[in-house]
Parts: structure tokens; C-alpha cells; sequence
């Protein structure tokens, strides 16, 4: 597939009046399934979005997809020079260009359009600068609070200072006591002292009182009591060292307390600590998982993709592609049943041109190679291979044998296969009819997606291009040969004629190879030979009494790179079926008609 016009923008990537980029639009090749392949897109770069159509004409129905291209991963593919994959998430677009320099060219336009985004430009960073600077914040500040046991700043370094200060209150706390209890002492002494003074100056001198209670002076000039009367607690009223004792208990109780806390902060920041391990080995967990994903995402594409498709750098191991081929082929063989189960074939009367136009030699121009292809069959194809030790028996089931001839070119599996087969109630003319009618082909063929007559050649030639159903992972095949039936009559009298049809590759203008499919090659011929057993009495000969030797030789190239024991194994599998299904298709379609000999 290719890119069929130009891209929409001009030469220049930027505009430079506004400064942004242009807009691009053009056609590129996009990777739709893995039935349909590779189709071509028209595809719109335009502000910061890559949006497709099925085609330029159809843009005003709105887009089929689009993807925003802020955070898109663009990765040109290591062995297609045409190719570039996008993906964002777990969406990614394959996309190939009409050359490299086309991809080029978008590669390089979609970068700018996403570098233009506001993801890495300056004007991201303004726009969201508060937004980084309280992340930054949030993370210093975490960075601190772990930090902070790393240094070992721990709650029980503190409660030991605690426990030191403790001590050194209650030192000074015994000091001050000491110290009261001087004062106490002293102040009880002088008090008593005094007491004393006072008393023997009152029995030697009179004094006038006042009635305020306070003292005069003597006549002799002595100093009288002018103090009130002492109140029965005096000074010695203060209990210092009551006081003192209640200020250490308060004091040390207040310690016990906080100590008390401090305890259980210490056992609650274990379980914080135990916590915060928990939660930190967690976000590790996550963050491996998700850069292991990212990588892997990286490596290779989704399977389903163009990448796991068959090729020659194809991610898919053999064993993974033996086990997605058999699994197309039992979703096909399931739908089948059920086409079959609710199918009503349409009797179809196909004109039988005469035998003797079966017999003869063509006058077009590949009558010469369908002479040769005849011959050859007719020598080789009929040989006997039971004793032969190049032939490998793969098949038996009833009347019905299968050889195969393991044979390899170049890595490609080129296995002659030849099979044979006993069915009674058709002829040999009958078996060929419908093998070589293209009218009645898709009634017993299911493995053909679509076919048609390039050129009829002759009442018995055609040339026929056909293409079958694709199998993913493996590519689609698509068969371009010439189809001729041939009634061989025979030398004896007593031999039975041999009715053929071969079919064998060849070249036609009017359906060249493409890109879209893998041509394969055949030379493959159907052999029959009708054996009639005498009636009873008189009766008249009637299916019961015939039976169709049936010799089935197929020659298939089929090109690309799929795995030898993958197409072994397809081969060993579908041909007893084809021979099975095709066969009841003729008994079903003669059953109770005149027999054709």
C-alpha cells in the first residue's frame, strides 16, 4: 500500500505569522486487523491531533479515530523503511508512507506539533509552574520527615534528655528546700529573740498605749513596740517546706506524665515506622511493574499487530503461530457448520458440453502446456507409491489414503501430497464436473474468499484467479491458474476411461501480483476412473452398481514465511477434509439423477 498524494501542508513546518505548525493531511497506509491488513487512510495532522478518514471525500462525515498527541510515543520500525508506529496508552496506530521520506516528513511534523503541545515548552512550564512547585514542596517535605529517622532525631533520645533534665530539676528542687528551711530556722530564732527583749523592757518600763495598739516612746528615750500584736501564726505562719514538697510533686508528676507520653509515642512510632516500610516497599512494587510494562510496551506492539503477522522478522515463535492458526481454523470450521446447518443449495443446471469436447486437444495459446501438464499426470500421477519409501502414509481412514513426500526449497515446504480415495454412486465424469464447474464452486469450497474467471479459454479451459480466506497470522494467498478438464480415453477395451482436470499456475495481466497477498504457486491434478460392477438379471446398471476411483495429487508452493511444521500440519489436516466435504457434495448433487458416464 502506498501514500497517493501529497501532504496538505506546505514546505515550511512552521507558520510564521502565528508561530504554530501547519496542518498536514495526506494519505498513509494504516494497519486496520488482521483480516483486512493494511488500507489506505486519509490522515489529518492539525492542532496537536492525528485524526484519519476512509477518505478525502468523506472528511465531512467526521473522523473514524483520532489520537491527541501530548504524550504520544512516535518509533520509526527497525526493519520497514516506510513504517512508524504511534502509540499513546495502550492505543497504538501503525502507519506506513509511500518512502521513506514521506515518513520522514511526518515524523518530523508530528514531533513539532507535539513538542508545540505544552508538554517540555517553555509555555508548559509557566502554565504549570504552581503545579511543579507543590510537588517539589510535597517532596522536600517528605524528604524531611524521612530524613529525620535517618539521623537518628528518635522519640527516645528525647525522652533521655527528658529524663536528665528530670534530674537536674530535682537537684535544685532539694537545694531551694535546704535553703527554706535556713530561713526558717533563722527567722524562728530571731523572732524568739526579740520575744524575749521585749518582755523584760515591759516589766522594767511602763509604757503608754495607744489605741491603735502601736508603741511610745519611754522617757528615758527607750524605743516602745510600734508593731501591731503578733497574730497567733506570725512568720512562722509560711510552711516553706510544706510549699516545697508540693512543688516537687507536682513537679515530678508532671515528668511522669510527659515521660508517660513520650512512652507511648515511642511504641506507636514502631508501628508507624513498620507502616511506612510496608507502604515504601508497596510504591516500589508498583513503580517496578510499571516500568516493566512500559518496556515491554516498547519492545513489541500488541499482538494482533502488523509485527506478529508473517514475516520474516515476526515477533510470533512457531509454536505460538501453529496454535493461532489452528484456532482460525476451528472458528472456520464451526462457522461452516453452521452456514451448512441453515443452507438450502439452490439446484443450479449447469449445461455438460459433450464428451467429445472433453476429448480434445485445444487450439488456444497454453494448449501446448495443458498437453504436458495432462501427459505427465497421466505417467506419474497414477503410479502406485504403497512400496515406495519416499512416501510417507500421514493419512488412512476408510477407503481414503494419504502420502506425503517431505520436500524443501529455499526454507519453503514444497511437500507433494497425493491422496486416494474409493466412492461409490458417482462416476469419474461426474466427480470432475463438479471439481472443474466454477458455476457450483463456492457451494463445496470454504476455504475461498472470493473468486472470478480472468479469460475462458475453451469449452474445457478456463483461467481462474481466486483468493482464500487468510488464516492470521498467516498472510493471505491468492492462486492465479489455468483450469482444464480432460476425458482420457482408454487403450484397452477393457480399461475404464479416465476423466482429469488439472489446475496449474500462470501468469495473466489482468490479475498481477499485490502487496496485499502472497501468491502461491500449484500443479494439481484430479484423476478419476468409474468401475461398473455387472447388474443382476436384467436390471439396468444403477448407482449401486458403479464406483469412482479417485487419485488426488497437489503440488503447492506457498510462498511467504510461514514455519514448515506449521504447513505440514494444515496440510495433514485439511486435505482428508476437503476430499471428505467434496465428495458427499457430489453424491448429495447426483443423488437420484441420471448417472453421467
Amino acid at each position: 500500500m502506498s501514500e497517493k498524494s501529497s501532504s496538505s501542508g506546505s514546505d515550511e513546518d512552521v507558520d510564521p505569522e502565528s508561530g504554530q505548525p501547519v496542518e498536514l493531511g495526506g494519505v498513509l497506509s494504516k494497519w486496520t486487523n488482521y483480516i483486512h491488513g493494511w488500507q489506505d487512510r486519509w490522515v489529518v495532522l492539525k492542532n496537536n491531533t492525528l485524526s484519519y478518514y476512509k477518505s478525502e471525500d468523506e472528511r465531512e462525515y467526521g473522523c473514524r479515530g483520532s489520537l491527541c498527541l501530548s504524550k504520544a510515543v512516535i518509533t520509526p520500525h527497525e526493519f520497514d523503511e516506510c513504517r512508524f508506529d504511534i502509540s499513546v496508552n495502550d492505543s497504538v496506530w501503525y502507519l506506513r508512507a509511500e518512502d521513506p521520506e514521506h515518513r520522514l516528513q511526518w515524523i518530523e511534523s508530528i514531533e513539532l506539533h507535539k513538542a508545540e503541545s505544552g508538554y517540555g515548552s517553555e509555555t508548559s512550564l509557566r502554565r504549570h509552574g504552581s503545579m511543579l512547585s507543590l510537588t517539589s514542596a510535597a517532596s522536600a517535605l517528605s524528604a524531611t520527615s524521612t530524613s529525620s529517622f535517618k539521623k537518628g532525631h528518635r522519640l527516645c533520645e528525647k525522652l533521655a534528655e527528658m529524663e536528665t533534665f528530670r534530674d537536674i530539676l530535682c537537684r535544685q528542687v532539694d537545694t531551694l528546700q535546704k535553703y527554706f528551711d535556713s530561713c526558717a530556722d533563722a527567722v524562728s530564732k530571731d523572732e524568739f529573740q526579740r520575744d524575749r527583749v521585749v518582755e523584760e523592757d515591759e516589766d522594767d518600763f511602763p509604757t503608754t498605749t495607744r489605741p491603735d495598739g502601736e508603741y511610745n516612746h519611754n522617757n528615758n528615750g527607750s524605743k516602745e513596740k510600734l508593731f501591731p500584736p503578733a497574730s497567733p501564726k506570725g512568720i512562722n505562719g509560711i510552711d516553706f517546706k510544706g510549699e516545697a514538697i508540693t512543688f516537687k510533686a507536682t513537679t515530678a508528676g508532671i515528668l511522669s506524665t510527659l515521660s508517660h507520653c513520650i512512652e507511648l509515642m515511642v511504641k506507636r512510632e514502631d508501628s508507624w515506622q513498620k507502616r511506612l516500610d510496608k507502604e515504601l516497599e508497596k510504591r516500589r512494587r508498583v513503580e517496578d511493574a510499571y516500568k516493566s510494562a512500559m518496556n515491554e510496551l516498547k519492545k513489541k506492539s500488541h499482538y494482533g499487530g502488523p509485527d506478529y503477522e508473517e514475516g520474516p522478522n515476526s515477533l510470533i515463535n512457531e509454536d505460538e503461530f501453529f496454535d493461532a492458526v489452528e484456532a482460525a481454523l476451528d472458528r472456520q470450521d464451526k462457522i461452516e457448520e453452521q452456514c451448512q446447518s441453515e443452507k438450502v443449495r439452490i439446484p443450479r443446471l449447469t449445461p455438460v458440453p459433450p464428451g467429445d469436447a472433453y476429448s480434445t486437444i485445444g487450439t488456444h495459446r497454453f494448449a501446448t502446456k495443458v498437453e504436458e501438464m495432462v501427459q505427465n499426470h497421466m505417467t506419474y500421477s497414477l503410479q502406485d507409491v504403497g512400496g515406495d519409501a519416499n512416501w510417507q502414509l500421514v493419512i488412512e481412514e476408510g477407503e481414503m489414503k494419504v502420502y506425503r513426500r517431505e520436500v524443501e526449497e529455499n526454507g519453503i515446504v514444497l511437500d507433494p501430497l497425493k491422496a486416494t480415495h474409493a466412492v461409490k454412486g458417482v462416476t469419474g465424469h461426474e466427480v470432475c464436473h463438479y471439481f472443474w464447474d466454477t458455476a457450483v464452486r463456492l457451494d463445496w469450497e470454504t476455504t475461498i474468499e472470493n473468486f472470478n474467471v480472468v479469460e475462458t479459454l475453451s469449452d474445457n479451459a478456463v483461467i481462474v484467479y481466486q483468493t482464500h480466506k487468510r488464516v492470521w497470522p498467516a498472510s493471505q494467498r491468492d492462486v492465479l491458474y489455468l483450469s482444464a478438464i480432460r476425458k482420457i480415453l482408454a487403450t484397452n477395451e477393457n480399461d475404464p476411461d479416465t476423466w482429469l482436470v488439472c489446475n496449474f499456475s500462470v501468469d495473466h495481466d489482468n490479475a498481477l501480483p499485490t502487496n496485499r497477498c502472497v501468491r502461491a504457486k500449484i500443479n494439481v491434478a484430479m484423476i478419476c476412473q468409474t468401475l461398473v460392477s455387472p447388474p443382476e438379471g436384467d436390471k439396468e446398471i444403477s448407482r449401486d452398481n458403479i464406483l469412482c476411483k479417485i487419485t488426488y495429487v497437489a503440488n503447492v508452493n506457498p510462498g511467504g514465511w510461514a514455519p514448515a511444521s506449521v504447513l505440514r500440519a494444515v496440510a495433514k489436516r485439511e486435505y482428508p477434509k476437503f476430499l471428505k466435504r467434496f465428495t458427499s457434495y457430489v453424491q448429495e448433487k447426483t443423488s437420484g439423477k441420471p448417472i453421467l458416464f
